[in-house]
């Protein structure tokens, strides 16, 4: 098969099964939207056909099942119940997995035949047969039970979906060791705790017990439903199972190797310190994935096909105008490249641009899981999603905006029941809403939830060493709330007592700073919780000032920059040199004590750069200011990436490398 039609073919099946999701949550607030259900079976027959002409019968026959079972919602033979909106949403989810699989490998092995079993049952015998069995993103097998890695039979036959425990203990990342899931059943004892002391004693004891589930302390009292679960590091799970088959505490234990499920988990969440509530859905519980592909307007491919046509013939004439040594042809020419260059790099900076919905899409899917786990009431809003980012920035923003969705479905939110004990409607209201500022984009993620308690950030800063009384006495509420995004700010139970806003949030930051955006959080307890995320539309082409500090030259874009002024205005207050501008202070960075730059000033007292108050009160000091000039800007990455007060780097047309500043964590 040719790539060209595969990728063609999983392009368009990702924007069908988003589609399907989105159509399919319609219907489930309003079963009687018949513009959703019409959309809901157009989509699903068209992955039915598409995936019956490329050859994935698998695939095919389950589009075909769920395509009957909406049949039957559309002609009024089944009512839309929460257990055929889930049967239907798991379907969903393995024609997404099976679609992700082909996508990596070109080919699927995901076995669709119970899925499509239990659709033709519920058919056949209507909603009562969709039971609890039907949770959405679960694998199935031959059996109807749970399959993969990433789940494993149970002692009594129940089914253990290990991604979901994961989701719950931190377990290490493996070493050259594999981790395996064991499943314990001390039996149905009148001492069930001290069975289970016993059992994890012994585990404790014969093999490296990484973490369990529930915690040791639970399991001692008896506060787990039949069996428990460990996670053990070794080199083979046929050595843990014979090793627990001798163990006399245990009545029946399974072993599954969990190594791929455990490096997923790990690598995949964007928690510091602890559990995030996991989607039941394999669609939303991942990250979205690098885009791949956009989608071009004819009209941007010919203005595109003109300009270079406009830089062929420049180019000719350039290299005529150099034989025949006419410096005057020469130099209107390369004036004609300017204009050239400049249209070519708008031309493709709009070729970029993607709307955010490409990003958005999945999180109503998301928001409707994660609520439903919790037992959550939650209307979720979506405005703006037709403003446009560039490709990078859209992928890297995607984490993060789960993120915040996440912990405001799970912190923001209160319950329905404590939601009409404050007098709030018992369904809560979150908003994700992108508008553009310019060459900004501006994405707030807003809900009507418990919001943050100031005094509790105040204690556990205080607590953590984050900041000291004193300053904490200083800080106004917005910069309390600005404490969440510190590294390791608090543990996941504490922070829950503080609206949990802070797990995680330091990455949050950290990858919009990157992105050379900013994030702020304003919050008014008991009324709800604004995180707001102001992004560049696009990014790598910058206009920056150069500046010599010693033998060394650094860029500073030049939005950062509001003066420039001779190093003489400094004044020493406290001992700290200083700048007044409008009767404000501003203190002034030493750039060459600040990157350790050997010499002395080579330009007398220097010049100083004096930053807009809106990015940050500074200016800064250096030797001279040289020029200015648009560079490509490369992010810094590896062990490089987020070393403070840089932001990237530029090649310059003689080829040397210049470090760009970012002038905030300086």
């Amino acid at each position: 098969m040719e790539d060209q039609y595969l990728d063609a073919f999983i392009r368009e099946s990702e924007e069908a099964i988003t589609e399907l999701n989105n159509s399919l949550l319609e219907l489930e607030s309003d079963p009687d939207d018949q513009q959703a259900m019409d959309s809901i079976f157009r989509t699903a027959h068209t992955l039915k056909g598409n995936f019956g002409a490329m050859g994935f019968e698998e695939a095919s026959n389950l589009a075909h099942a769920i395509e009957d079972l909406l049949d039957e919602m559309r002609q009024g033979e089944m009512d839309v119940t929460p257990e055929i909106m889930d049967l239907v949403f798991a379907g969903v989810d393995d024609i997404e997995a099976i679609v992700g699989e082909i996508e990596a490998e070109g080919e699927s092995t995901v076995e669709t035949a119970a899925m499509v079993e239990d659709i033709r049952t519920v058919i056949e015998e209507g909603a009562d047969a969709a039971g609890s069995d039907h949770e959405a993103g679960r694998d199935r097998s031959e059996d109807g039970s749970a399959s993969g890695e990433d789940s494993t039979a149970a002692a009594d036959g129940d089914t253990v979906d290990v991604e979901s425990v994961l989701e719950r203990v931190d377990v290490p990342k493996p070493d050259e060791r594999s981790v395996y899931h064991v499943s314990v059943d001390v039996g149905d004892g009148n001492m069930q705790g001290v069975d289970a002391m016993l059992a994890v004693e012994s585990l404790i004891e014969e093999l490296d017990v990484l973490a369990t589930d529930p915690d040791r302390e639970a399991i001692e009292d008896g506060d787990f439903e039949e069996t428990f679960s460990a996670f053990v590091a070794d080199d083979d799970g046929e050595s843990v199972q014979s090793t627990l088959d001798g163990m006399g505490p245990i009545e029946a234990a399974t072993v599954t190797d969990a190594t791929q499920a455990v490096a997923a988990s790990d690598t995949g969440s964007t928690d510091d310190g602890g559990s995030t509530p996991s989607s039941s859905a394999s669609s939303t519980d991942s990250s979205v994935d690098e885009i791949k592909s956009v989608r071009v307007d004819v009209g941007q491919l010919d203005t595109l096909h003109g300009l270079v046509e406009q830089l062929v013939t420049s180019r000719i004439k350039l290299r005529r105008a150099v034989e025949d040594e006419s410096l005057d042809s020469a130099n209107e020419t390369l004036n004609e490249l300017d204009k050239i260059t400049a249209s070519l790099q708008n031309t493709v900076m709009d070729m970029r641009l993607i709307p955010l919905r490409k990003v958005v899409g999945k999180f109503p899917r998301l928001v409707r899981d994660l609520s439903r786990d919790l037992g959550k009431e939650i209307e979720f809003t979506i405005e703006g999603e037709d403003i446009e980012l560039d490709r990078t920035i859209l992928t890297e923003i995607s984490d993060p905006l789960m993120h915040i969705l996440r912990n405001a479905v799970d912190h923001g939110i209160e319950s329905p029941e404590e939601r009409e004990q404050k007098g709030k409607p018992r369904e809560g209201h979150i908003e994700l809403r992108a508008s553009r500022e310019r060459d900004h984009v501006v994405i707030t993620v807003e809900d009507d939830g418990a919001g943050l308690d100031v005094e509790g950030i105040r204690e556990q800063a205080l607590e953590s060493g984050v900041r000291s009384a004193d300053e904490l006495e200083r800080m106004d509420d917005s910069a309390i709330y600005d404490l969440v995004f510190h590294p390791g700010f608090s543990t996941a139970e504490e922070v829950t007592d503080t609206s949990g806003r802070g797990v995680g949030m330091d990455v949050v930051h950290e990858t919009v700073t990157q992105l050379d955006g900013s994030v702020n959080v304003e919050s008014t307890q008991g009324e709800g919780t604004t995180v707001s995320l102001r992004l560049p539309v696009t990014m790598a082409i910058v206009k920056v000032l150069f500046v010599q500090v010693g033998k060394e030259q650094y860029g500073i874009p030049i939005k950062n920059v509001d003066e420039i002024t001779a190093a003489t205005e400094a004044r020493t207050i406290n001992g700290n040199e200083v700048i007044k501008h409008n009767d404000e202070i501003y203190p002034i960075i030493d750039l060459a004590e600040g990157f350790d730059v050997p010499g002395e000033t080579a330009n007398g007292d220097g010049m100083l750069v004096r930053v807009r108050e809106s990015e940050r009160k500074v200016a800064l000091h250096c030797d001279e200011v040289n020029s200015q000039e648009e560079v490509v800007v490369k992010p810094l990455e590896g062990i490089l990436s987020g070393t403070p007060g840089l932001s990237g780097t530029a090649v310059l047309g003689d080829g040397n490398i210049v470090h760009i500043l970012d002038v905030v964590t300086l």
